[in-house]
């Protein structure tokens, strides 16, 4: 299936993707709304018992460390939403996206230039 991940898991690892490794006290730190340090050490160990996040000691603490890429975790993530809310139709994916009205034009035309170069890679293969 892929990497999945709760909100909260998402957000304990995306601190991990940030800084690389941490502290269950620094991951805490980092995290809002504040989450009691028992509540992040048991994600953590979660994530650990999942294999997407490896520990190590150091001192008399343990280090904790992303094993799971964040770009893995998008494309899984992204497929998922695309599979469970787009009926599995990229067309409504993008349509969707850009519809956005956050999106600047800016954004739409650096949508665009992708576009554009995956459909001249396509042509020269």
């Amino acid at each position: 299936m892929g990497v999945s991940f709760t909100d909260r898991e998402l957000d304990v690892m995306a601190v991990l993707w940030s800084v690389g490794s941490a502290t269950v006290r620094e991951v805490q730190e980092q995290l809002e709304p504040d989450l009691a340090y028992t509540t992040v050490l048991t994600i953590l160990r979660t994530l650990e018992a999942k294999g997407h996040v490896g520990r190590e000691l150091q001192g008399k603490a343990h280090l904790y460390h992303p094993e799971v890429h964040a770009d893995e975790a998008g494309t899984s993530a992204l497929r998922q939403i695309l599979t469970k809310i787009f009926a599995g139709s990229p067309d409504a994916l993008l349509t969707r996206l850009v519809s956005d009205q956050n999106l600047t034009e800016d954004d739409v035309r650096r949508l665009r230039r992708l576009l554009d170069e995956r459909l001249a890679e396509e042509g020269e293969g």
